[in-house]
């Protein structure tokens, strides 16, 4: 299926100061930003928790580690047998004991990814708090998993496609609707 961009919702202007404004209620909700550690979940998750780790140095002064975490052996949708051999903390390299830890990932929807991510922290060690960052919410839960910090709740029907870019990956920073279409 090809995909038609329906609406442009965030350019690079629009993301940069939803971050700025999550950093900041970051800081306001971790009073201790030496016991914070922020995992981005793969692949985009990962740059906005950096983004967002050089924006706290910036504004306060304290170096954030960022993690790393691949989910894909905790997904209900994978069958264990394909993922057994990187299940645990393989590569990662941050302690979260007692840690106020900030799971970054770019869109939340079921909630099933978060889900995965929390398993797959828990397995690392007993964190303080988890706390969850989102670039874009577009509700639709399974799951009783709800973002303390949310950058654009955007409703969307289930048959759109909600589409980040960022400049580390794609080039530029933008989101995107688009709804599928069916190729002849």
């Amino acid at each position: 299926m090809k995909e038609k961009i329906k609406a442009r919702v965030m350019d690079a202007t629009k993301i940069r100061r939803g971050l700025t404004r999550i950093c900041t209620e970051i800081i306001e909700k971790n009073r201790n930003l030496k016991n914070l550690v922020i995992i981005g979940l793969k692949t985009r998750g990962v740059y906005l928790g950096k983004r967002i780790a050089g924006m706290i140095r910036e504004m306060e002064g304290v170096k954030v580690p960022v993690g790393v975490l691949d989910i894909t052996p905790y997904r209900d949708d994978i069958s264990p047998a394909k993922t057994k051999s990187s299940i645990g903390s393989k590569g990662f390299k941050l302690s979260v004991e007692k840690k106020d830890v900030i799971l970054v990932d770019d869109v939340l929807m079921t909630g099933r990814t978060i889900r995965a991510a929390m398993d797959a922290v828990i397995d690392l060690g007993r964190p303080k708090t988890i706390q969850l960052l989102v670039l874009v919410d577009r509700g639709h839960r399974e799951l009783p998993i709800s973002p303390d910090f949310v950058v654009k709740t955007l409703p969307t029907s289930r048959r759109e496609k909600v589409k980040v870019r960022l400049r580390e990956i794609d080039g530029q920073d933008e989101v995107t609707i688009g709804e599928p279409v069916k190729i002849k």
